[in-house]
Parts: C-alpha cells; structure tokens; sequence
C-alpha cells in the first residue's frame, strides 16, 4: 500500500537557513574523527604524502559534489539518490540505490558509536572514573540521537552544528599550536613528497576518501530546507571544501608535529594527546577527548536523520509499510523512520560489543561496509549524470569530463577496498554488501508483484517534485 502522491509529506517545509543545512553535511563527515582516528592510518599507508592524499581526496570529493548538484539543482526531496538516479535510469535503479543508501546511513551511524563509546570512556579515564560497559554508552548515544530526531529537526541540526564547531575548532587551535612550537612550518620531507610514490598516494587515497562519507546527507532535508534548489547544492560544495581544507591542514601539522619523535604518528594510540603536551598544552586533552565524544554523536544523529528521511520516501511510494511514511502531527518529523533508524543503528554495534569486540574493530568492520554504500552510490550517481543531461537535451562536455573524473577517484578508492585483498575480515565485507544488495533486488521483485502501482507512484511523485520546483529552477 503507498501514501497519497503529494509532495506534501507532512515535514516541516521550508524551515532550514543555509548554515543548517551545511550542519548536517558536516556533521554526517564527523570531521574530529579523522584525525583523532584516520590520519594515522593514512599515514602509514601514504607516509609524508598524507596531505597530498586528503587534497586529492577534496578534489574527489568536489567532482563527485557536483554530479549530485546535477540532480539538486533540479529537484529537492527526503529521497536523495533514490529519486535522482530513478529520473536517470528508472525505478529499479533507483530503488537499488536508495536500499544502498540505507546502509550506508544507518551503517555509519552503529560505527561510530565506537568512537563515541572509546573516546567517552578516554575522557573517563583522564579523570580516574570508572569505565562505562560499552553496551550501555551505544544505548545512551543513539537514545539520546533518537529523541533529538525525533522531536525536531531544526533543534537537531543546530546541536550538530553546535557541536561540530566546538570540536573542530579545538583541533584547529592544536594545529596552529603545533605550527608555532616547531622549527619551521614549512617541512621539506611533505612539501618534497620524501618516500613518496604513486602508490603509496592511491592506497592513501581510499582511506582519505573514507573520511568524507556521508557529506551529501544535506540532501535528506530537500523538503525541509528554506530556497532547496539552491541552498542544498551549495552545502555539498561548502562541507567538501570545508572539511577538505580542515583534513589537509590536520594532516600536515600531525605529520610535522611528529617530527624528531621516536614514536611515529601511525604507531601512536592518541596523536592529538602527544601534540597537545608537545605544545605545553596538556590541559586540552581532556576537551579534545570530550570534542571526539562530540563529533561521532553528531554524526549518530545526521546519520539517523538522513537514513529516516530515505526510509520515510521509499515507503511514501509503498516499498516498506505505509505506517513507515507517517510524519509525527505534532513535531513534523519522520517519527516512525527515525525509530527504526535508530533501532537498526543499535542493533549491530550492541551485538558486536556483547561478543566483546573492540570499539575500534566496530568502527572499522561496519564502517567499511557502510563506505562502500556509499562509494557504490557515489559511482552510480556520477554515471547517472550524462544520462540525465542527454534526457533533458543538456549534455556538454563538461557533463561527460566532469562525472569521469570524479568515477576514476572513486574506482581508485573501491578497488582499493578490493585489491589487495586485505586481511580477514576485511576481506569477506564487500561480499557481505554485494549479498545485501542482492536482497535488495529480491524484496524490491516480491514488493512489486504484491503492488504492481509501486512504479506508478514513484513516476508520479518524481513528476510531482518536478512540478514543483520548475519554477524555483528556473529563478536560480
């Protein structure tokens, strides 16, 4: 059974100013992650070219930007790809990518309650206090994610973008720290890419990708956003450049920070702590921990708002229960979706956590998984471009130069997931979502058959959300 076809989905319309809808961009890259966690790994990977792998990283991330703005620009909904890539290649297509879309979400959002259980219980241990059961803390995290989604959307995005400013801004005061307590600023062994080569750039290059994931999310607020068609697009762009420049200037400064240290960065457990009492100001450490506690629930809440909104679109059209396309009458939210969204995102990381995995090892494995949703969707939206351009009588070169590059960055970091084949269980997780994609097809040939106006309603709806923006497209 699907909802009525009306672009009137019972959100709250138009309520969202610019910079909050760059909140949830950001928010959803959990910027205070990568270097509390992804910087060094890079680094062992890429060495002193590790700000040479988050630039071209940004560059990915600004082609792959301006393929989704292709689609933006055009229409704005809580479907995201979903929509998109159905204008582009049909309903299949696009129901298939929304599915990927799922877990990339709600995938992310159970990883990171590892950082946020680890960091937590980092900053517990500063002050002595007993550690909390790991269990317990993703419980707390993703109830407390789930009522703020719950009750407001404006109230969520201007936590997020609250919070992600209070911890960015720390590690950016490390960093220049960093820069005046050493030698020199500029470090001849990065700026000349000392032991560097291509190679080690491209295996850098899938993780600094890594860190990116989840910044078109802004995308989910299509009809909540104030002035869509133009607002949207522009948060893509700003959270990649943004973030990208944040990721570069991290990078650079943790490198030369540990300069002359016996401990090199990629085998350091806290690198921020170590710049931190380098630069005489110890007394950051605990904030710095408290600011990671910060960014991976922000992240846990723009994951779970951007997860609902596609879960709450693909059962407006019938293709999960209708009760799930319910909005709350009173907060305007998707509050079904969110507690589903939020109940997945739990489930996962619990049962890991009660087999005693590490929080690490949590982040890692559905992090993983939750990457690649999104490289595959990141791929399949890029491809989709031209298509697109050619149906509307619109395609130049640039929308044929533009996308291809973009999926050559974007194959460089799949294949590097892939080959070489890393070590278990690394190596059985593409397997694990190609599987998931693969119900995917099934459910998607099962619901059809039970509905068969399934294609009818997601035709009309695209049709609809047209309709609706002409206007507004056209003023841009």
């Amino acid at each position: 059974m699907s909802n009525k076809n009306n672009n009137s989905y019972g959100l709250k319309s138009k309520v969202l100013s610019p910079l909050e809808i760059l909140a949830q961009s950001i928010a959803n890259i959990a910027p205070t992650a990568t270097p509390t966690v992804v910087i060094p790994l890079v680094f062992a990977l890429a060495g002193n070219g590790t700000w040479i792998a988050y630039l071209f990283a940004t560059i990915a991330m600004l082609l792959t930007a301006w393929s989704i703005n292709v689609f933006a620009k055009d229409s704005a909904s809580p479907g995201t790809f979903y929509i998109y890539i159905s204008k582009a290649f049909g309903n299949k297509a696009g129901v298939l990518t929304g599915w990927a879309l799922l877990i990339a979400y709600i995938g992310t959002a159970s990883a990171v309650t590892g950082g946020f259980t680890n960091y937590f219980n980092v900053f517990l241990e500063y002050f002595h206090i007993p550690t909390v059961n790991a269990i317990i803390l993703t419980l707390v995290s993703v109830t407390i994610a789930w009522y703020v989604a719950y009750k407001d959307i404006k109230l969520s995005v201007r936590l997020m973008l609250i919070l992600e400013l209070t911890s960015v801004s720390l590690i950016i005061i490390l960093s220049i720290i960093t820069f005046i307590v050493s030698p020199s600023i500029f470090d001849a062994n990065q700026l000349k890419l000392e032991n560097v080569s291509i190679d080690h750039v491209r295996l850098g290059l899938v993780l600094a990708i890594f860190s990116f994931v989840g910044f078109e999310s802004a995308t989910s607020l299509g009809e909540e956003a104030k002035n869509p068609l133009k607002n949207i697009p522009r948060a893509l762009i700003l959270s990649a450049l943004f973030v990208g420049t944040f990721f570069i200037l991290s990078s650079y400064s943790q490198v030369l920070g540990f300069n002359g240290n016996p401990q090199t960065l990629d085998k350091s457990s806290a690198p921020l702590n170590y710049l931190a009492v380098r630069g005489h100001v110890g007394f950051l450490i605990p904030f710095i921990s408290l600011g990671a506690v910060i960014s991976f629930f922000a992240c846990i809440l723009a994951c779970i708002n951007a997860g609902a909104r596609i879960l709450f679109h693909m059962s407006h059209h019938g293709l999960f229960h209708y009760y799930v396309s319910k909005a709350h009458a009173t907060n305007k939210t998707p509050h079904v979706a969110v507690s589903i969204a939020s109940f997945l995102s739990f489930i996962p990381a619990a049962i890991l956590s009660g087999f005693g995995v590490s929080a690490f090892d949590i982040y890692g494995w559905i992090g993983t998984i939750a990457t690649l949703g999104f490289i595959v969707t990141y791929i399949t939206i890029s491809v989709a471009v031209p298509v697109y351009l050619r149906n509307k009588g619109q395609l130049t070169i640039k929308g044929i130069i533009m996308p291809a590059l973009s999926i050559i960055f974007l194959f460089i970091a799949l294949i590097g997931n892939l080959y070489p084949l890393p070590p278990y269980p690394y190596s059985i997780l593409p397997y694990l979502l190609f599987a998931y994609l693969l119900i995917g097809v099934f459910w998607f040939a099962l619901v059809s058959k039970r509905n068969p106006e399934i294609g009818n309603s997601i035709r009309s709806d695209i049709k609809d959300i047209d309709k609706k923006h002409a206007l507004d497209s056209a003023s841009l």
